[in-house]
């Protein structure tokens, strides 16, 4: 019995000496909101659901991120299908756009983007003529912002699909999905 007890007093020591390091250490080895400045980004305030909806929710330790568009600081939307009205590098910068509004709504519903663990998932949607086909090259805007961002946490899954159309001829729409600390 005394041998079952301090065993059991060894594993709890542990394991609360175990989360001690695990709150103490940081996740990223530089401040990530300094790294955006440093990057000259502007997090805007986050956008705004025009329907019956929210733009993130957060279960657990996952922040589901609803679709946002490539808005601009003067709050017009980057418009036109990449392929006819956008070349390839415009719709790579709307992507990336898109990027910064999804950090912006995150940091509203995180506080400190320093908690990103991890950034799971990105699906990105291209606004495309029928016969543009190089999707994954304008969704790379997202992933390497992400990645410039948050160093190996942002490379991501993700899946870059082209799109007939989307609500106001927006260049492309993309949603996130991303891991914090508590």
């Amino acid at each position: 019995m005394k041998k079952t007890i301090i065993l059991l007093l060894i594993i709890s020591a542990c394991n609360s000496t175990e989360q001690q390091v695990k709150d103490v250490v940081p996740l990223f080895s530089y401040d990530v909101e300094e790294r955006i400045r440093e990057l000259g980004i502007e997090l805007g305030e986050p956008y705004k659901p025009v329907a019956n909806y929210v733009s993130s929710v957060r279960s657990g330790n996952l922040v589901f991120m609803s679709g946002a568009g490539p808005q601009m600081s003067d709050g017009e939307y980057l418009t036109g299908k990449v392929g006819s009205d956008l070349t390839l590098e415009e719709g790579y910068e709307a992507a990336r756009l898109t990027g910064i509004v999804l950090l912006s709504a995150l940091k509203d519903q995180v506080g400190d983007l320093n908690k990103v663990e991890r950034i799971i998932k990105v699906k990105g949607m291209v606004n495309a003529d029928p016969s543009f086909t190089q999707h994954p090259a304008v969704i790379n805007g997202i992933s390497d912002l992400m990645v410039e961002i948050f160093g190996e946490r942002g490379k991501h899954a993700r899946a870059a699909v082209g799109m007939g159309s989307l609500p106001m001829n927006i260049a492309c729409e993309i949603e996130m999905i991303v891991q914090v600390s508590e």
